[in-house]
Formats: C-alpha cells, sequence, structure tokens
C-alpha cells in the first residue's frame, strides 16, 4: 500500500532536512517578487507613499507609508528645490509686470492726444459727407476674432480662461448666422485652435516679452486688409483686462468698425477707453510681499480748438484713424502680457506656499519616524541588558 500511494505524498519519501531546504528556497524565490510590488519611484527600493487623507472640516493630513529614512531625506531635498525655483520665478514674474505696466502709461499721451484730435476733427466735421473705410458700418456676415493669448504656460488658467472665452463668443455668432474667422496672437491659442479643423484661422503671430508698435502694425495691417477687402465685416479682440494683480478680466472689445471721435467700445455698446491707470506696486512689509495701488492720470496738452485743413479731411482721417486702431492694438498686447504675468506670478506664489507647507508636514514625519526608531532601538538594549 506504501507504494502504491506514494506518488501522492512525496514529502514521506524526502529526509526532514532537504523538505526544510526546499521550502527555505521557494519562499526565497517569492519574497522578491513580493517586494518588486513595492519599488519605489524615487530610488526603486521602497514605496512613498505621500497621499492626502480626507478630513471633515479641515486640511488633509499627510500619509507617508513604507518609506526609509533615506527616501524621505530625498523627497524632503525634491520640494525644497522646488520651492527656490517658484520663489525665483514668482519674483521674475513680479518684476516683468511692473515693466508691462510702466509700457502701458508711457503709451497713454499717444493714445490721448489721438482721441482730443479726432474729437476736434469730427466736431470740425459735423455734418458733411466723410467716407473713410475703417469706419463703414454694414450688415455683418463675418468676424474676425483677435485672440491674445501667451506664450508661454505655467500662468494657471489664464491661457484656458481667454481660449473658453473665445469659443463661447464664436458660438453666440454661429448662433445668429454669422461666420468667424480668427487671428491668434500667442503660441498657446495657435497651437489650440491648430488642433481644431473646425476653426478658420487665417493668421497667428507671437506675443513676445515685450509687445512693440512693429508688432502691432504687423496685426493692424492684417486687420486693415481683411476689413477694407470687405472679407469681414467687423473686427472684434479677445483679451485679458489688467485689472490688479489678482484679478484679469476676459474681455471682448470692437476694433471695427471705429467711431470717428476715436471711441472703441465692447460688444455691448460700453466704452472701455480707461481716464486713468491703476499702478500696483511691489513692496516689502515685515519680510513679506506687500502691494499698494495708486492712480496715474495722464496729463496731456490741450488741442486748440481753431483748425485749418490743408488737406482733404477724408485724408487725414485715412492717417489718424489707422494709427489710433494701431495703439489700441497695442495697449490690448501690453494688457494682456501684464495679465498672463501676474497670473504667472500668483501661480508660483501659490506653488512656493504649497511646497513650503508640504515640506514642513514631510519634516514633522520624518522627525517623528526616526525619534521612534531610536525609542525602538533604546527599548532593545535595554531589554538585552536586563535579560544579560
Amino acid at each position: 500500500n506504501k507504494s502504491r500511494y506514494s506518488h501522492t505524498h512525496p514529502v514521506r519519501d524526502v529526509p526532514p532536512d532537504f523538505a526544510m531546504a526546499a521550502v527555505t528556497m521557494s519562499m526565497a524565490a517569492v519574497k522578491p517578487a513580493l517586494m518588486g510590488a513595492n519599488k519605489s519611484q524615487f530610488r526603486g527600493t521602497r514605496v512613498v507613499s505621500v497621499a492626502p487623507k480626507p478630513v471633515s472640516g479641515g486640511r488633509a493630513t499627510l500619509q507617508v507609508r513604507n518609506a526609509s529614512q533615506k527616501e524621505m531625506r530625498d523627497r524632503i531635498a525634491s520640494v525644497n528645490s522646488t520651492k527656490k525655483i517658484t520663489s525665483a520665478m514668482k519674483l521674475v514674474a513680479a518684476a516683468k509686470v511692473r515693466r508691462a505696466q510702466d509700457a502701458v502709461i508711457n503709451a497713454r499721451p499717444f493714445s490721448e492726444s489721438l482721441v482730443k484730435v479726432l474729437f476736434a476733427i469730427n466736431t470740425r466735421l459735423a455734418g458733411e459727407d466723410v467716407d473713410v473705410p475703417l469706419c463703414a458700418v454694414r450688415p455683418v456676415k463675418t468676424v474676425l476674432l483677435l485672440l491674445c493669448t501667451g506664450d508661454r504656460g505655467l500662468c494657471g488658467g489664464f491661457n484656458n480662461f481667454i481660449i473658453k472665452k473665445a469659443e463661447k463668443r464664436i458660438l453666440e455668432l454661429e448662433a445668429m448666422g454669422v461666420k468667424t474667422k480668427i487671428v491668434t496672437i500667442g503660441k498657446k491659442g495657435t497651437t489650440y485652435f491648430k488642433r481644431r479643423p473646425q476653426y478658420d484661422l487665417v493668421k497667428s503671430f507671437a506675443m513676445g516679452q515685450a509687445p512693440k508698435t512693429e508688432e502691432a502694425q504687423a496685426i493692424a495691417d492684417e486687420v486693415y486688409a481683411e476689413f477694407v477687402g470687405e472679407e469681414v465685416d467687423k473686427v472684434e479682440m479677445v483679451y485679458s483686462r489688467f485689472m490688479s494683480l489678482i484679478l484679469a478680466t476676459p474681455s471682448i472689445q470692437t476694433i471695427l468698425p471705429l467711431s470717428k471721435e476715436g471711441e472703441i467700445c465692447d460688444v455691448n455698446g460700453t466704452c472701455v477707453d480707461a481716464t486713468a491707470d491703476v499702478v500696483f506696486t511691489l513692496t516689502s512689509e515685515d519680510g513679506q510681499f506687500a502691494v499698494k495701488s495708486e492712480t496715474v492720470n495722464t496729463e496731456v496738452a490741450g488741442f486748440e480748438g481753431v483748425m485749418q485743413f490743408e488737406q482733404d479731411p477724408n485724408q487725414i482721417l485715412d492717417a489718424l484713424l489707422p494709427l489710433y486702431m494701431n495703439s489700441q492694438i497695442l495697449r490690448a498686447l501690453q494688457e494682456s502680457l501684464a495679465s498672463e504675468l501676474a497670473a504667472r506670478m500668483n501661480a508660483m506664489s501659490n506653488a512656493t506656499d504649497n511646497a513650503k507647507d508640504l515640506s514642513k508636514r514631510l519634516t514633522g514625519e520624518y522627525n517623528r519616524k526616526r525619534q521612534a526608531k531610536i525609542t525602538s532601538e533604546i527599548i532593545e538594549l535595554v531589554a538585552g541588558a536586563s535579560a544579560a
């Protein structure tokens, strides 16, 4: 009977020492497979799980599982390095915001003087039949949208808000049976609309780090050709108006047709020409950033009421209105750039605060684990001494 059932119980015929060796070898083979599932993404040894645990009525707590002390030290060093980078980017964006504000302020005297000239000419030509192509109002069948986005990311939801505003406006126009064409300014908007063939992308321009008159003139020439050639009947600009360092409003502004008074209004008929600019100054109080605002009124010399036209009024308006349109496009580009820099400064500030908080919590967890390990080792030493 023993030989009859020996194949079902092979261990009975094996010496005990050999059986224990076989079990030990199989466990040694299984152990690496089990440990392999816990490899870390940092050093390839064990898992560092930093997962927020939801807590009702408070902030999420930090949980670190199966992390060695070296892995936690590496993680803390990585977070501190990220904090330094985001803090530096915040300072760079803050310095650029001030330069963008200065550019807007410096361009105001020219725009204000043009408005006064246009208003005086329009007052003088009241009742006369003046034909200016940029002021031609005709039934709207096609609208050209100028879309101002940034060239780079890491600025929160700045680019996304502008793109969503443009898409919403396109849907509104299509619901009214109006076709749309798009001219993008900024690499982010260009990349987005190029990947979507349902939109008619006419041309694209780069935003750059400091918009200049030449760049605004190139955009204005494209707009002028589309409008005067009657390819489009209306031109609107979608950009972010710089309200403050923490607030930027996506706005839609009508560029063409222009009014002879030099007023440019939004789609609701509200004039968006600012009478004064608000400058936000970054200062330090108690070692922390502080923001102070002040209103800057632009001083423009008065315009003489008595004038004589040596040229035809149509020629004068044909020369002045493109200049004013160019100045408005340049101002919109400068405001959009200031809004992007302010959004980047806020995003980097939030990232720095989050990194600082994460580093603090990781350091606390690391110190607790280190203290617990030291305590357990002391207990083992005392227990060993007592046993001896």
